[in-house]
Formats: structure tokens, C-alpha cells, sequence
């Protein structure tokens, strides 16, 4: 039986990304005029371009990380009596016709949160961004008790028990892996759901790369055990 939501919100953590955010923020307008974008400290105009296309911004006079920018989106989120929140990447590495299967889960009342997983139909991907991925999925199960094929997705959706509930305290890269161990000590269903993405030779400039992927391992591990 599907549950009725009447706002969602989608959120986008942004640094640098004059590039494509303007494009991002339009493709999202597909589904919701509701945009939260945080300007994470940029310095180029991506905050500026973000509010001139519709986005409400919330600019960090520092840059906080991907961490400390979910953060700050989901307390306006809450603020803006969000019924489900998306998040997505700044790069254009997501498209919005991804969000009605991603949230078709919450709305069907069998999960709390989603992840879009890339690896549950194949797709093309770089080796290295594949390998990186998996790797993760292992440490994000071994650290955090997940079971994920995806644990590194920027794609995701929660609804408000979820977002009221989860406490985010990573600062960076590490906060993807840290969902997954807030879904379970805060006993929150999951799901995930196939989805694909949007490999550039921009996007892959972002995001997990192998030196980074040691840098987050080392942060979780530090969380976990000290």
C-alpha cells in the first residue's frame, strides 16, 4: 500500500561545479521544484549559478567535505518539512528519471532508505572506479554490517523517519559508508534499486579514486575502533 507524500526534496552537495550544476539543477526541476544546493566553500560561482537557476543555496564560508555538506542539507531539508529526500551528485553523473524508481520503495512503504546501485544491472564503468566500488562495498560490510552493492552511490533517498533519525558526523568521503552504519543501529529498512550513471571524463575527475579510497578506509577504521 503506498504511503502519501506530498514534498520532496532533493539535495545537492556542490564544490566547483560551475561546469554542470546549472544542467543538474534544470534536470532535477523535473521532478521537483523543492532544490537544496550547498556551496561547499566553492570558488568559483557555483552558488551563484545554483540560486539564479531555482536552487535554494546554503553556502559554507568553509568547505566542510561531502560530509559536512549532507549534513547541512538534510538539517534545511528537515527545516523544510521534507516528506522524502533524494540526494544527488553535483558532477551530472545522475539523471532525475532515475528518482521515481529510486523512491518507489518509500512510497510502497517497504523502506526507510534507498541506495541506486550501479552494479545491480550491469553498465559499463572504468575498471578502476569498479574495482574501487567494490572494495568499499567489503569494508563498508566488515566496518559498518551492511550488506551493499553500492555503498559508495550518490544516489539515495530517505524518508522522514530516516532523516530524522540518521546523525551524520563524517566530515568527507567517508559519510557513504557511515549511512550504512546508521541504517543499522538506527534500525531503518533498506533498499536498493538498479540505476545507471553518467561516466565523463569530468565526472570521473570526482568522486573515489584509490589514493582517497585509503584515506576514507582509514578514517572509518579510526571511527570503528578508537
Amino acid at each position: 500500500m503506498e504511503k502519501n507524500f506530498n514534498k520532496i526534496v532533493i539535495v545537492i552537495p556542490a564544490y566547483n561545479e560551475i561546469k554542470t550544476i546549472k544542467e543538474v539543477i534544470k534536470d532535477a526541476q523535473t521532478i521537483t521544484k523543492e532544490i537544496i544546493v550547498i556551496d561547499d566553500a566553492s570558488s568559483d560561482k557555483t552558488g551563484e549559478a545554483a540560486k539564479n537557476s531555482g536552487a535554494k543555496v546554503f553556502r559554507h564560508i568553509l568547505n566542510l567535505g561531502l560530509g559536512g555538506a549532507l549534513k547541512t542539507g538534510f538539517d534545511a531539508a528537515l527545516r523544510e518539512n521534507a516528506d522524502i529526500v533524494v540526494t544527488m551528485d553535483a558532477d551530472g553523473q545522475h539523471k532525475a528519471k532515475e528518482i521515481p524508481n529510486l523512491i518507489k520503495p518509500i512510497l510502497e512503504d517497504k523502506a526507510d532508505a534507498v541506495i541506486g546501485s550501479r552494479f545491480l544491472n550491469y553498465q559499463e564503468m572504468p575498471k578502476s572506479r569498479r574495482m574501487c566500488n567494490l572494495a568499499a562495498n567489503w569494508i563498508t560490510f566488515i566496518i559498518c554490517g551492511v550488506k551493499t552493492t553500492d555503498s559508495q552511490s550518490g544516489l539515495r533517498a530517505f524518508n522522514r523517519v530516516a532523516l530524522e533519525k540518521i546523525e551524520i558526523k563524517s566530515r568527507h568521503m567517508e559519510v557513504s559508508s557511515e549511512f550504512f552504519k546508521e541504517i543499522k543501529n538506527k534500525k531503518l529498512r533498506f533498499a536498493e534499486v538498479p540505476t545507471e550513471s553518467i561516466y565523463t571524463e569530468y565526472s570521473l575527475s570526482k568522486g573515489q579514486n584509490f589514493f582517497l579510497g585509503i584515506k576514507t578506509l582509514f578514517k572509518l577504521i579510526i571511527d570503528r575502533f578508537i
